[in-house]
């Protein structure tokens, strides 16, 4: 398997009759998915999404593709291609088409309505091109084949591109469910066409490869939701994605088969739900679904709420309500549904919500303690299976950690894939195939462009440094005043603190050191003011570091008069 380099240089213009393949998102990490597809001077975007921060990165919203390096060609941009509605593959397209608002979306009913309901929010209309397994579409030199794929979102596709310089199978995210809710399984004989029509790179999904044997198939579920409604003395209080269609749905039927009304919590719930309803995704039962205004007057043995917060997102309804900061009030004998897996990075979160919950007298259950979620990707058994449909000449796995990424290259691998036809490929990294050959090819500029409040792309990683420095190790101020001839000091130092367990006063110890310090710049002629705060810098944090064992942010401020 071929690895990237640190130091890969950019790469060379792409050769006439190559393809190119440069994936902005979605390799070395979960989410942010974005691959840009080029073949003579054209390009095609395959899924546009974010990622979601984690802790040390205080303060951001979301996590965006670089799009840098495809703004200056962005009228060359024929569609962009999505593969369903998750947000790590959708929730990025609003900032992209701030650049240009004229890019076509390509995708499933549902998926588009998802990306729509988004983008209306952004004040973008934007033109969109439905498509259906089974079609084809011509978008500039790509043609396009759209092959259903289960996912745990209705409407997922594959899609199979065809340009004179060789054949792609990119498989979104896919599992193969023989037993779906919705009875829309994974088309293999389109896979298996595709093959004997020859992919001469398979880009697949990894995010399950290191699991061994098949992913637990939906409708397994629902005998434990069963089971959790029967035991359930008052209300149940399920959180989920607020996409996901087929667990909403088992809920409303196990609410229906139980006799219990349910409501839908946070603004995303209501609206994806709506618009899965509206479209025929979701089917409510008569009767079943009421407004939360009206819970109030039900008995409590007679309530579900459907909510966000299953990654223990702070703001979300289920962090709220273990916060008691909802007008849900959660206490003895609820029942609370954790109806979906831990994205890696989200641990601690979701385990303090589950400890808050359980704090306030609730029953919590999640996937640790029964089984009441199952994956929406392929595990290794089922790779395995495509490999062997497909025979792909190379691979190039997507989606997915490092250790994702080299445990599907090894699946490829032991299907008889050559070894040196297997491309491992993190972010940035540029691959080209070129006669029949994917090889590494260079790499191009590809950080994190943070979404922080307002502002897209002004945070970085400094900002961040100084906003963990200011969370984890306080903040200390000193203001002082010097002669502006002699730099002699007239008033101060002023010291204050925020942050610290240590009494105000301790800080008075280090006043006669910045004093001392400034008295030793001035005998030697320092008068300028930037570096006289430098010198009460050092001094500062010399002393807080061995004092105290902290390392605070320091703000030095010398004024002269």
């Amino acid at each position: 398997m071929s690895h990237p380099h640190p130091e890969l240089p950019l790469p060379p213009p792409l050769a006439k009759g190559g393809v190119r393949v440069t994936p902005l998102g979605g390799l070395g990490e979960v989410g942010r998915n974005m691959t840009v597809i080029e073949h003579d001077g054209q390009l095609l975007i395959v899924d546009c999404g974010v990622l979601f921060p984690e802790d040390h990165q205080p303060g951001v919203d979301l996590i965006l593709p670089d799009f840098e390096t495809i703004l200056e060609r962005i009228d060359d941009i024929q569609a962009i291609v999505l593969t369903h509605g998750h947000e790590d593959h959708i929730g990025a397209v609003p900032y992209l088409l701030r650049h240009k608002r004229d890019i076509p979306l390509v995708g499933s009913m549902l998926t588009l309505a998802l990306v729509e309901a988004k983008l209306k929010e952004h004040r973008i209309k934007p033109f969109t091109l439905g498509v259906t397994e089974g079609g084809r579409e011509r978008l500039g030199v790509f043609d396009c084949e759209f092959i259903a794929v289960n996912h745990s979102i209705p409407d997922a596709l594959a899609v199979f591109v065809r340009t004179p310089g060789g054949t792609l199978l990119h498989t979104g995210d896919f599992k193969m469910d023989q037993l779906p809710l919705d009875k829309r399984l994974t088309d293999l004989r389109a896979f298996a066409r595709a093959g004997e029509e020859g992919v001469d790179l398979f880009l697949t999904d990894s995010t399950n490869s290191e699991v061994p044997g098949f992913t637990t198939p939906e409708r397994e579920l629902s005998a434990a939701i069963d089971d959790v409604f029967r035991k359930a003395s008052r209300r149940i209080i399920v959180a989920c994605f607020s996409s996901h269609v087929h667990r909403v749905q088992q809920v409303l039927d196990a609410a229906e088969r139980d006799g219990r009304k349910v409501a839908m919590v946070g603004r995303s719930m209501v609206r994806n739900m709506g618009i899965a309803s509206d479209l025929g995704y979701l089917h409510v039962p008569d009767g079943v679904l009421v407004d939360v205004k009206k819970l109030d007057k039900l008995p409590d043995d007679e309530v579900v709420l459907v909510c966000t917060g299953s990654q223990g997102e702070p703001m979300a309804a289920l962090s709220r309500m273990a916060n008691r900061d909802h007008r849900i009030d959660v206490g003895e004998g609820d029942t609370v549904l954790l109806a979906s897996s831990l994205i890696p990075g989200n641990e601690n979160a979701v385990y303090r919500v589950i400890n808050g919950l359980m704090r306030l007298g609730a029953d919590v259950v999640h996937k640790g303690n029964a089984k009441v979620h199952v994956s929406g990707h392929a595990s290794a058994g089922e790779l395995l299976y495509c490999y062997n449909i497909v025979r792909p000449r190379n691979v190039m796995p997507v989606h997915g950690e490092w250790r994702h990424l080299v445990a599907n290259g090894e699946l490829a691998i032991a299907t008889g894939v050559d070894p040196d036809r297997v491309v491992l490929a993190e972010d940035g990294v540029v691959v080209d195939l070129i006669d029949g050959r994917a090889r590494i090819a260079g790499a191009v500029p590809c950080g994190y462009v943070y979404v922080d409040g307002s502002s897209v792309g002004e945070a970085d990683e400094d900002l961040l440094k100084d906003r963990r420095i200011l969370r984890d190790e306080g903040f200390i101020s000193v203001m002082v005043v010097v002669d502006s001839s002699t730099g002699k000091i007239i008033a101060g130092p002023q010291i204050t603190a925020r942050g610290f367990a240590e009494d105000d006063e301790i800080f008075s110890q280090v006043e006669p050191k910045i004093v001392t310090a400034l008295e030793e710049a001035a005998r030697k002629g320092t008068t300028d003011t930037h570096q006289l705060q430098q010198v009460v810098r050092r001094a500062v944090g010399g002393w807080v570091g061995g004092k105290i064992r902290r390392r605070p942010m320091i703000i030095p401020v010398v004024v002269e008069a």
